[in-house]
């Protein structure tokens, strides 16, 4: 993990999520994972031979609840329960007969292990607040996996349907009651925090369980990135904006590059030119394969183009610093040099990285639609179709997605409308370099649901722990957040105390 290990996120390698051997999967454009600290994983074990254990200091304490399989039925399978990590540190809480706060991370679709490092937002500030941090790992991620592996889990068709964002809230709201009982803090007020998905779940986490948290932050969380609500070119559209910013030449290699493999890869040795030339690891079996592989990169940099680095420059840097004379696709894999550094070969592929959970969420209530028609980005067309989404989905797990579901549960068409007069405390931040802010909360909803948003952030940075080199306008969006989150909590005192009374 580059980003969480040294503190800033870059690095988020899209994986094909809908990838698989059959040629159906090849015309099915890939919606790219959410979660903010994923990409330290991928980073991680692109330079390393063998994943670094996860050391956590000794204020970070792991545990295991019993969780309810089922928390919306009553059949006997429903009061089975499975093993649910979370971690806390107490370091900093000023306890129970203070009424200090609780922060609750809500954990997305990844485990847990890195968050504590990662989520440096929560530990810089839980002195000032004398918090208690508390991190909660998903259902079916890393150690909170019912009924044994994540493969035995979704093989089930009787136990994969428990794994859904509904189940995973009612988990967050079950435990953290727990958790209050736990520590005699039943007037403690809590503070959930999210990012990206997680970041979904952290704002519905408020309206759907406004009895158990007091607030949300919810970090680049694209709640508008369902059933159409955004347009499915817009991830793209931002990926092509962040691009040309930087460079209109390296815009232009770009949008040239995807015709020129095209026409090499249909020659009778053009994939094998086409590997050599990309110097991979794998041979090309398809010119999809070279221009997915691109296409993840691409976007990955916009997704995280934050700094230090800044992705984007990094790609157009040698992009646009090729030796003189070098043809349109020996510049595009200098763009990948810079990006990735010098291998011996590069791979198209993360081995070791399980995305069986997420293509789960995908197929069944997460239906993203992302896409692109022909020359509104500088990539090739890929638009997002729904009735071949869902029969790659039936063949996979033998279930159509339910794409309206989203809406339905949560809400989402005239949310300003339908919030405004019974939403209040949620803080929506975005990086609006970040190409799923496309489908964030960028304007406030009303005086307590409220955007704050950087026009040069990235995917999640508000989040990570704050260092010298920070800029002023991340600076000054961090300080924003936590202003507000002091006043939801000094409110809650002052009501707190007038009730007593």
């Amino acid at each position: 993990m580059e980003y969480c290990l040294t503190l800033v996120i870059q690095c988020l390698s899209l994986l094909l999520i809908l990838s698989s051997t059959t040629s159906l999967s090849k015309t099915i454009h890939k919606i790219p994972r959410l979660t903010p600290f994923y990409a330290s994983i991928l980073r991680q074990r692109d330079s390393s031979s063998s994943a670094t254990q996860v050391l956590l200091s000794p204020d970070f304490r792991t545990y295991y609840y019993d969780q309810t399989l089922d928390h919306f039925n009553y059949r006997s399978q429903s009061y089975d329960t499975f093993k649910q990590r979370y971690i806390v540190n107490s370091k900093f809480w000023g306890g129970a007969q203070f009424n200090s706060p609780i922060f609750a991370w809500l954990g997305a679709e990844t485990p847990i292990d890195y968050d504590p490092i990662g989520v440096g937002f929560l530990t810089d500030n839980a002195p000032g607040f004398k918090a208690l941090l508390v991190y909660i790992e998903h259902r079916y991620y890393g150690e909170s996996i019912p009924f044994g592996n994540m493969e035995e889990a979704l093989r089930k068709e009787t136990i994969r349907g428990y794994l859904n964002s509904a189940q995973a809230l009612a988990d967050y709201a079950e435990l953290l009651l727990y958790i209050k009982n736990t520590y005699s803090a039943q007037d403690s007020p809590i503070i959930v925090v999210g990012g990206s998905y997680g970041g979904m779940l952290a704002s519905w986490f408020r309206l759907k369980y406004p009895h158990i948290a007091l607030g949300a932050l919810a970090s680049s969380a694209p709640i508008f990135y369902f059933d159409n609500i955004t347009p499915q070119n817009g991830y793209y559209s931002v990926v092509t904006k962040d691009f040309r910013e930087v460079s209109e030449s390296c815009y232009q290699t770009i949008k040239q590059s995807w015709s020129i493999i095209d026409t090499i890869a249909s020659q009778s040795n053009g994939l094998s030119i086409l590997s050599r030339k990309f110097n991979l690891c794998q041979d090309l079996t398809s010119s999809w394969e070279l221009k997915s592989y691109l296409n993840s990169i691409y976007a990955e940099a916009a997704q995280y183009d934050g700094p230090p680095k800044y992705p984007v420059t990094e790609v157009c840097g040698g992009i646009d610093g090729a030796p003189k004379g070098a043809d349109i696709l020996d510049r595009i894999h200098a763009g990948v040099v810079s990006r990735r550094g010098n291998q011996s070969c590069y791979s198209r592929l993360y081995t070791g990285i399980d995305i069986s959970g997420w293509r789960w969420q995908t197929c069944s209530e997460m239906v993203i639609p992302i896409g692109r028609d022909s020359g509104d980005t500088m990539f090739y067309p890929a638009p997002f179709d729904l009735q071949q989404f869902s029969q790659y989905c039936i063949n996979l797990f033998h279930v159509p997605p339910r794409p309206h579901w989203i809406t339905t549960y949560y809400g989402g068409h005239d949310i300003k409308l339908a919030l405004s007069k019974f939403g209040n405390n949620i803080i929506f931040s975005n990086g609006l370099r970040d190409p799923y802010s496309s489908g964030g909360v960028l304007e406030n909803i009303s005086d307590t649901i409220l955007a704050v948003s950087t026009r040069n952030g990235s995917h999640c940075l508000d989040l990570l722990g704050k260092r010298e080199t920070d800029p002023d306008w991340l600076t000054e969006q961090r300080k924003t957040e936590v202003e507000i989150i002091q006043r939801w909590i000094t409110n809650y005192y002052a009501d707190l105390q007038a009730l007593k009374k």
